[in-house]
């Protein structure tokens, strides 16, 4: 199905752009993940310079529908460092690789962030209080002769300037051999997975130094090896299940309660291939890029390099809805495999009612899919071409010469800029996106 109906589709207005709008962009500010936390009020943003940077929703802009998507800065700190292994004479890069967030249950905000291969969570808290009185200690932090104390006071909580601080609660590593490329929190809130090329762990938030091996698809001849672990995610409301995706377009989903060690899935959900369509790239494009739960707990979304499906976790044989992203690039893809762009991970997500889908593209298009009316919108995230709060016009990709306006040509896309990660806020119309080094914030349009 595809669709690009772009009046049967909710409108978007551009909310907010962050970051410096310049073309020369250092390879440390692009930004490698992108993630709201469970009420919405705070998004989290990850970059290859191994820095995660924290925006709070205005308090005041919360109850204005026209500018509740308004976030600011709230905490800035580096998450990760380059560092070397020794034994395997390799370089471990900083870079962000997923960001994940744990329900709140005090006043701190808890966070997972990973890079290749060191997982870390992270306490992010406020002080606008501090002590004042000492005995023994002066107001610079000095500390006295304790017998020139000559009288006991008790020290007072005075108000100072909000601080918030982040601090390194835990650090998970030595558990993955592979880079990884999934972190997942179970509904326990006490668990979380993280996956490798071709393994998934399985850790307690509270132990660092061991973790439980629940999937190993590693051949005892690495020569035999044909497919890898690409994304794994838990169910959010059984914590005995999850699901991970692989280079070959399958997804197994598995029952911790059959096994210690999931090698033998409870389900496998794959789309059987048309022999006649088959070509050098067929398994190229049909990797598993992402996976996602609905928040119901009744679908599951799987990305791969051209389409979008949503399966029923009741039924494995066929996807019950399938969404062509950008199909016209089907004829481009000997140029893509040329220039890398066909190994492009393109995440999607779930809006907060499960009623619509969504997931970016090139050229900083991004696609809108509503599933009640079967169709798709194709969406630019650009400061020039967009005001705020103004609706964003919707675009159509041709193959032909002649072109209206709203129309562009598959060979005038851009394919340095794309839109590979995405996040929805959990409780609004809200959505963010990454493109290179600029985060973009939309809001729905409410009539």
């Amino acid at each position: 199905m595809e669709g690009d109906g772009g009046s049967e589709v909710k409108q978007w207005c551009l909310s907010q752009v962050k970051g410096a709008i310049d073309d020369d962009v250092t390879e440390a500010d692009i930004i490698s993940a992108v993630e709201f936390n469970h009420s919405g009020e705070l998004l989290a943003t990850g970059d290859r310079g191994g820095r995660i940077v924290i925006f709070q929703q205005e308090q005041e802009s919360k109850t204005l529908a026209q500018s509740r998507g308004e976030y600011n800065v709230y905490s800035t700190f580096q998450s990760h460092e380059p560092e070397f292994d020794y034994l395997k004479s390799l370089e471990i890069e900083e870079k962000i690789n997923k960001i994940r967030w744990l329900p709140q249950k005090n006043a701190a905000h808890f966070l997972l962030s990973t890079n290749d291969k060191t997982i870390k969570l992270w306490k992010i808290s406020e002080r606008d209080k501090r002590p004042e009185g000492y005995n023994l200690k002066e107001e610079d932090g000095r500390y006295k002769d304790p017998t020139s104390v000559t009288t006991l006071r008790v020290p007072v909580f005075q108000p100072m300037d909000l601080m918030v601080e982040a601090s390194p609660r835990r650090v998970y590593s030595n558990a993955h051999t592979y880079h990884i490329n999934s972190i997942s929190v179970n509904s326990d809130n006490e668990t979380y997975l993280s996956a490798d090329d071709l393994r998934i762990n399985l850790w307690h938030l509270d132990f660092t130094d061991r973790s439980f091996n629940i999937v190993d698809i590693k051949p005892t001849n690495m020569e035999e090896l044909t497919e890898v672990i690409t994304a794994s995610e838990f169910h959010p409301l059984q914590c005995n299940t999850f699901v991970y995706g692989s280079s070959k377009g399958s997804v197994r989903l598995c029952d911790m309660r059959a096994a210690a060690l999931c090698d033998q899935h409870s389900k496998l959900f794959e789309e059987p291939e048309d022999p006649s369509a088959r070509s050098f790239f067929s398994e190229i494009i049909s990797s598993v890029s992402d996976v996602k739960f609905s928040h119901s707990g009744r679908y599951m979304m799987t990305r791969d390099y051209l389409t979008i499906k949503i399966w029923d976790l009741n039924m494995e044989s066929q996807p019950v809805e399938t969404y062509q992203v950008h199909e016209y690039l089907r004829s481009k893809l000997c140029s893509l495999y040329e220039n890398d762009c066909i190994f492009d991970k393109f995440e999607c997500c779930w809006s907060h009612d499960d009623s619509e889908v969504m997931t970016g593209s090139y050229n900083n298009f991004f696609r809108m899919f509503g599933r009640d009316v079967q169709a798709g919108v194709t969406l630019e995230a650009s400061w020039e071409s967009s005001s705020p709060r103004c609706p964003l016009r919707p675009w159509r990709v041709c193959a032909g010469s002649r072109r209206k306006e709203d129309e562009i040509g598959v060979d005038c896309l851009d394919f340095s800029r794309k839109i590979l990660h995405t996040s929805w806020h959990p409780q609004d119309g809200i959505i963010a996106m990454a493109t290179v080094n600029n985060l973009y914030i939309f809001q729905e349009k409410l009539n």
